[in-house]
């Protein structure tokens, strides 16, 4: 018997659109804009749900404002303890990407992940941060460092990923050898040179290492920043780096495909890459080199 998996993801524009409001009343907004949509996923039947990069609120990192230090929370936490509630009532396991306060300071891009009885199985802290025009993530977020866990849900195993970590192969590669099947990778990106490698980066990594990936990003313009369009175009690949499914460029929207985590097997036994790997050549990778 093959292995369907009906695997959805969400994206969504900024439900306040509006950074100057209290902090408090934007991640209200978000939530309840999501909640919808999280429900509507667990009423189609979708089985593992992922959200966009830090869904309760706006893509704040055009700017440096400390303001925004406010916004990170626990994980786990208040904002997962409600998706722990949702998850447990659909059956659904869920990848939520929120701003992590591990303590006063230190905070993290992470993502939690959760199980379908709606146990807490863990999270991932993005790795690779960018500093760079219009994304000032260093200003908020400190790099990861619980690696690249991958987790064992009802459903199968998953990993993620934390959109600017879609450009480096070395994690990608990590998260098959850790045993992950699908690899979610929720982003915030805007029209430019990002949305050619769109398309182009995440299938290749889904044939190179032999799993699904499930790759989701924003939609609309968001106040005061105006950094650009998030384009949107959520998708989900297989192995083969096929497209299975991909939503609009601009709308509000619920994606899902049926993967059959069987292919995962079929494929690595017609592209042995696992086999024909040379980590014992790869040792300059390693070193501290320019």
């Amino acid at each position: 018997m093959s292995r369907i998996v009906k695997v959805g993801l969400i994206q969504a524009s900024d439900a306040a659109n509006d950074g100057d409001l209290p902090i408090a009343d934007i991640q209200k907004a978000a939530l309840d804009k999501h909640i919808k949509m999280i429900e509507d996923a667990g009423q189609k039947g979708v089985q593992i749900l992922g959200l966009q990069e830090i869904f309760n609120g706006p893509y704040f990192c055009p700017g440096q404002d400390p303001k925004w230090y406010a916004a990170a929370e626990p994980i786990p936490g208040p904002t997962t303890e409600v998706m722990q509630e949702l998850a447990k009532k659909y059956s659904m396991a869920m990848i939520v990407p929120l701003y992590e306060r591990e303590q006063a300071g230190v905070y993290y891009n992470s993502a939690a992940v959760i199980d379908a009885d709606g146990t807490y199985l863990g999270k991932y802290r993005k790795q690779h941060i960018p500093q760079t025009s219009g994304f000032w993530e260093k200003f908020y977020f400190k790099p990861g460092n619980l690696g690249y866990p991958v987790f064992e849900t009802a459903y199968g195993k998953v990993g993620v990923y934390i959109c600017y970590d879609r450009h480096f192969p070395e994690g990608a590669r990590l998260l098959g050898l850790n045993g992950a099947e699908i690899v979610f990778n929720p982003s915030a990106t805007v029209a430019g040179l990002s949305e050619y490698l769109w398309k182009l980066e995440q299938p290749a990594h889904a044939v190179a290492n032999g799993y699904f990936v499930a790759a989701s990003n924003r939609v609309g313009t968001e106040k005061p920043w105006d950094l650009g369009e998030f384009y949107g175009q959520s998708y989900i690949v297989n192995p083969r780096g096929q497209f299975l499914a991909t939503a609009s460029r601009d709308q509000d929207e619920l994606v899902t495909a049926d993967c059959d985590l069987d292919m995962i097997e079929e494929v690595r036994r017609t592209w042995q890459f696992y086999r024909d790997r040379r980590p014992e050549t790869y040792g300059d990778m390693c070193e501290l080199l320019p």
